[in-house]
């Protein structure tokens, strides 16, 4: 009996352990992925939208009006009753009172509100030697140090002295000495990072 209880509560770890290994294996993807960074449940109320950017307007008590929109590439979205409406360029608020004032010709004291539920139009990107490579929403001033930050820090075989930017839309290549920027040695090389850019860290 105990030679068969021990073959049995092996057989039970065996398999304890071949579903781990399932389990781990099928993660594997989704860690992977963990560097396309989603947008933070706040957007900073000084945030533009841009085109592909998707909003969520709510017009409260008005559920057949509240929808999920695109913002196109002609920077306007689409809702009923107002058709279109040019949003890009405008913040959450903005966008808010420019709605509600094509919205009171047809609902009596329309109350909207409008959320960023995705960034598309402002994004930057890191690759090379992060913990969490990947794109990342630009909702207001970054710089170098801030975007390796966000990407969970530098691995141990990063180069510290030859961390790179290349401007987004051009041929410009920015070097920075990460190292000398942390002691406080080069300042000026910590790039604010506009819309497109892509840090690579050799």
């Amino acid at each position: 009996m105990p030679g068969a209880m021990l073959r049995g509560l092996m057989v039970l770890l065996m398999a304890a352990g071949q579903l781990c290994y399932a389990q781990a294996t099928q993660a594997a993807p989704d860690a992977a992925m963990s560097g396309v960074a989603k947008t933070p449940e706040v957007v900073p109320a000084t945030y533009k939208i841009g085109m592909g950017d998707v909003l969520h307007i709510t017009v409260w008590e008005e559920p057949q009006l509240t929808e999920t929109a695109v913002v196109r590439p002609d920077g306007k979205v689409s809702m009923p009753l107002v058709t279109e409406v040019d949003v890009a360029g405008l913040t959450p608020e903005a966008a808010q009172q420019v709605l509600t004032e094509r919205l009171v010709k047809f609902v009596h004291k329309p109350r909207v509100t409008v959320t960023v539920q995705e960034i598309h139009s402002r994004m930057v990107y890191i690759t090379g030697e992060v913990q969490r490579p990947g794109a990342y929403p630009l909702m207001d001033a970054m710089n170098v140090v801030q975007l390796v930050a966000r990407a969970g820090g530098l691995t141990d075989f990063a180069k510290q002295k030859q961390v790179y930017v290349l401007r987004g839309g051009t041929s410009a290549r920015l070097n920075v000495n990460y190292e000398k920027v942390l002691k406080g040695q080069a300042p000026q090389q910590n790039v604010e990072l506009a819309p497109g850019d892509t840090v690579v860290v050799p």
